[in-house]
C-alpha cells in the first residue's frame, strides 16, 4: 500500500514513542475513548490510532506493546510508521550484527524468554509488519504527514534512501555527543510546508506547535508522559509514566554527579 493515503481523512489519534510502556499505552487508549475488543482496541466513533514507531525497547513490556500495535493495524484500528528502534529490531530478528544498547537489550531479553516456536511466530509477524510499513504517510488531502523523526517539505511525495533515513533518524550532523549519541539539526525550525508534520524520536518535555510541526515524544519510558495528538482537533491527551524505566546515557551521567 502506498505512503500516499491522502484520501484517508481521519479522525486520528497520533501516539508518540511508546518504548515498551504497555500499561501507559492501554491507559491512554482508554482515555482517548477506545474500547478493548479481542486483541485490539477500537473507537466506537471510528477514530483510528497512528503509531509513530519505536513501540519496543526501554520499557517493561516491549513485546506486548509491539504486538498490540500489530493487532490494531491488522484489524484496521490503527496505522503505523516505523522508527529507528523498529529497524534495529528487524536486523536482530534477521540475525544481523547489531549493537544491543539504548534500550534494545530489554526487547532482546524478552525475546530470549520466549520458547523457540513463540520466537519464530513473533519474528515472522514482526518482519512482515515492518516490511509492509512506509517511512511516512501523507493523509487528509495532504494536510497531515506523519513520520517517526520528521520530514522536510521538499521530501514529501518522494521516496528514496535519503528520505527514508531522514524519517527514521532525523537530520544528523555527523557529530556525536560525549555519550556517543548523534547530534541532530533542528529541521523543524526551518520547515515551511502546508502539511502539519507530526513526529517523535527526540524526547521533549512538552509538545508545542512549531512552524506547522509538532514533536509528541515526551519520554514516557524515561519517566515523562505518553502523548497523543487528536487530529484534526489538535488536542493533546497525555498519561504520566508509572515509573522511570530507562535513563539515557547523558541522564545517567548527570544523575551520577548529583
Amino acid at each position: 500500500m502506498s505512503f500516499d493515503r491522502r484520501k484517508e481523512k481521519g479522525p486520528f489519534d497520533i501516539i508518540g514513542d511508546v518504548h515498551g510502556c504497555f500499561d501507559e499505552l492501554t491507559e491512554l487508549l482508554v482515555k482517548l475513548g477506545y474500547h478493548k475488543q479481542n486483541a485490539s482496541y477500537r473507537h466506537p466513533q471510528g477514530r483510528r490510532v497512528i503509531f509513530l514507531g519505536d513501540m519496543g525497547d526501554r520499557g517493561p513490556h516491549c513485546l506486548k506493546s509491539i504486538d498490540l500495535a500489530m493487532q490494531m493495524v491488522h484489524r484496521g484500528d490503527a496505522l503505523y510508521v516505523p522508527g529507528n528502534h523498529c529497524k534495529k529490531l528487524s536486523k536482530v530478528l534477521k540475525g544481523g550484527n547489531v549493537q544491543v544498547k539504548y534500550g534494545l537489550e530489554k526487547t532482546v531479553e524478552e525475546l530470549a524468554a520466549l520458547s523457540p516456536p513463540e520466537r519464530e511466530i513473533f519474528t515472522n509477524e514482526f518482519l512482515s509488519f515492518y516490511n509492509a510499513a512506509h517511512p511516512y504517510l501523507i493523509l487528509d488531502d495532504g494536510n497531515l504527514v506523519v513520520a517517526h523523526a520528521g520530514i522536510k517539505e521538499d521530501m514529501i511525495g518522494r521516496l528514496n534512501k535519503r528520505v527514508e533515513s531522514f524519517c527514521l533518524y532525523g537530520d544528523p550532523t555527523g557529530e556525536v555527543t560525549p555519550e556517543g549519541l548523534p547530534v541532530r539539526r533542528d529541521w523543524a525550525k526551518h520547515y515551511s510546508g502546508k502539511a502539519l508534520v507530526v513526529y517523535g524520536h527526540m524526547p521533549v518535555e512538552a509538545p508545542e506547535f512549531r512552524n506547522n510541526t509538532i514533536d509528541i515524544d515526551t519520554g514516557c519510558a524515561m519517566g515523562g508522559k505518553l502523548t497523543a495528538l487528536r487530529y484534526p482537533e489538535r488536542q493533546i491527551v497525555q498519561v504520566s509514566a508509572k515509573e522511570v524505566y530507562y535513563l539515557r546515557p547523558e541522564m545517567r551521567a548527570l544523575s551520577a554527579t548529583r
